[in-house]
């Protein structure tokens, strides 16, 4: 057995259904060393921590294969249990706290101190007194040793996210006998004081022998803090470095490069008539406070009739761009589109002066899932444009006939999969929800369409479909189109320019068939110069 790693995973691999989305992983780390896991949306990140940490998902799916070895023996990690009681423990980027709890019962929950009483004596265990003051004393430590200066009786509702995060390291760290702690993006809703303060943390919990590993996608706080880390891309182990020995250039390079495979096949600009002078839209020192996805600072021009992709790091925000011109979060600076001012912070604004929008949070943000396909596919044509509706002087009735037939024409066009009209939104699939998104944006007949992550969660037929629509709508229809995503090879395909945002700034503009290499540099926030920013 290897013992100068705590941890060794060998030869991974994990299937959901028939698709592999583990293919011969490795991980390797050493005690009290930070090691980064890195790697884009869908890299296998998630799954291969959740073989780590033995959740359930993976052993009710028929397990996996490969090998474990932790502190120096092989083991078999069928439970969180298991994990917890191996020295694993895990930091979750989902709050796992009792917001009517104190600070110390939640850091104790599960492992509370208790004193016999006569009661316990005669009836049991569960009859035994809270011994609080101790609870209270190691809670103290664990806040001590974090640097986090908060009262341990104080009720856990109402703290800032920053607060909530540092009681769940507490909590983790007050366990005995702790080797590893995984770190799944913990710093991604923390301001970066707040971002800072974690970082020392983890470099103090380190320096205690404890191994830790962070999953991030933010490279400078890699190679701020990490010793090593391993790549992962697509599902399969790119490389394992020592951070001291890469750059961040070379990070990105790893996470995205890939074979380019033109998934649809685009046209030149030159046979669509787009001219550099005609802007569709304009966005000037453009700031978006969106938690995770901030934008400081962007200027950008999107000219009319093409396709503009916006790509980079998750959590560098280009997901807040257009989630600013919709005016879904707070922002400042200058959005003119189309000769006309945006006012951004006049919540559907953007909408009514010809700005479709298909949001990445479709379960959220983007459908009713408790109505119809044909109510989502209308509802917001019907209430910004009046569509549907017939008037008959001050009485307005809804035009339900027009509506199902538009209704089945998308669902034809788009090849949606339902029983009809009528079936709930929240009962299909993820590709096919989707896509009702996407007609009810198409719906609006807009000038400009805004796409944020179109392909997040569907299959590759499914893929394949949503960006030929996409093309299709922009050959035949001239419909201007921003396309954002974390997949660089969808940019490539149907993109005329692609922008890089990294660390909330634009970092360069790039042709699609641009190298790994420079797209690499502008996603590790290296701004190259001579690029074109218009």
């Amino acid at each position: 057995m290897d013992k100068e790693y705590v941890l060794n995973m060998e030869d991974i691999s994990k299937e959901y259904f028939g698709n592999k989305v583990l293919k011969g992983v490795q991980l390797k780390v050493r005690p009290g060393e930070i090691h980064a896991l890195m790697g884009e949306n869908g890299a296998g990140k998630s799954t291969l921590m959740n073989i780590l940490f033995g959740m359930p998902v993976i052993h009710n799916t028929g397990g996996y294969g490969g090998s474990i070895e932790f502190d120096g023996e092989k083991v078999t990690i069928d439970s969180p249990n298991k994990a917890m009681q191996l020295g694993i423990g895990m930091v979750h980027q989902e709050f796992m706290l009792i917001p009517g709890f104190t600070v110390t019962e939640n850091v104790k929950l599960g492992r509370e101190i208790t004193t016999p009483t006569v009661a316990s004596s005669l009836l049991g265990k569960s009859l035994e007194r809270l011994d609080k003051p101790a609870m209270a004393a190691d809670t103290r430590k664990a806040l001590d040793t974090i640097g986090l200066n908060i009262e341990d009786y104080a009720m856990v509702a109402g703290m800032p996210v920053g607060y909530m995060q540092f009681i769940e390291i507490a909590r983790e760290i007050d366990k005995t006998g702790i080797k590893l702690l995984i770190f799944d993006e913990p710093t991604a809703v923390l301001t970066e004081s707040e971002a800072d303060r974690l970082l020392d943390t983890m470099r103090v919990i380190a320096s205690k022998g404890i191994a830790i590993i962070f999953i991030t996608h933010r490279i400078n706080e890699v190679i701020a803090v990490t010793n090593s880390m391993t790549v992962l891309r697509d599902g399969t182990f790119v490389s394992r470095l020592e951070t001291k020995d890469t750059t961040a250039a070379k990070i990105a390079e790893l996470m995205i490069g890939r074979k380019v495979e033109k998934l649809v096949d685009n046209m030149t600009q030159d046979n669509r008539g787009i001219r550099d002078d005609d802007l569709l839209l304009t966005l000037k020192d453009f700031y978006v406070d969106m938690p995770g996805e901030r934008v400081r600072g962007v200027d950008l021009n999107l000219r009319r009739g093409e396709i503009l992709g916006i790509g980079g790091l998750a959590g560098q925000g280009k997901v807040g761009i257009p989630n600013g011109i919709l005016g879904l979060y707070p922002c400042s600076g200058e959005v003119e589109f189309d000769g006309q001012k945006i006012n951004p912070s006049k919540l559907g604004d953007a909408l009514k002066k010809g700005i479709a929008f298909v949001s990445e949070d479709r379960r959220g943000v983007g459908l009713l899932l408790g109505k119809s396909i044909q109510q989502n596919i209308i509802f917001t044509a019907m209430q910004i444009q009046g569509k549907f509706l017939r008037k008959f002087g001050p009485i307005t009735q809804f035009n339900g006939k027009a509506a199902k037939q538009h209704a089945l024409e998308m669902i034809k066009a788009l090849d949606i999969r339902c029983t009809g009209p009528e079936q709930y939104a929240g009962r299909l699939s993820g590709g096919n929800q989707q896509k009702v998104c996407l007609a009810r944006a198409i719906t609006m007949e807009p000038k400009l369409l805004i796409v944020s992550e179109p392909t997040r969660g569907i299959d590759i037929g499914a893929k394949k479909l949503v960006l030929e629509l996409l093309a299709k709508m922009n050959r035949e229809q001239g419909m201007t189109i921003i396309m954002v995503s974390s997949e660089l090879n969808e940019l490539r395909s149907l993109c005329d320019r692609i922008a890089i945002v990294s660390d909330g700034k634009l970092t360069g503009i790039f042709g699609p068939d641009a190298s790994d290499a420079e797209y690499g540099l502008a996603m590790s926030g290296v701004v190259e110069g001579g690029k074109d920013h218009d």
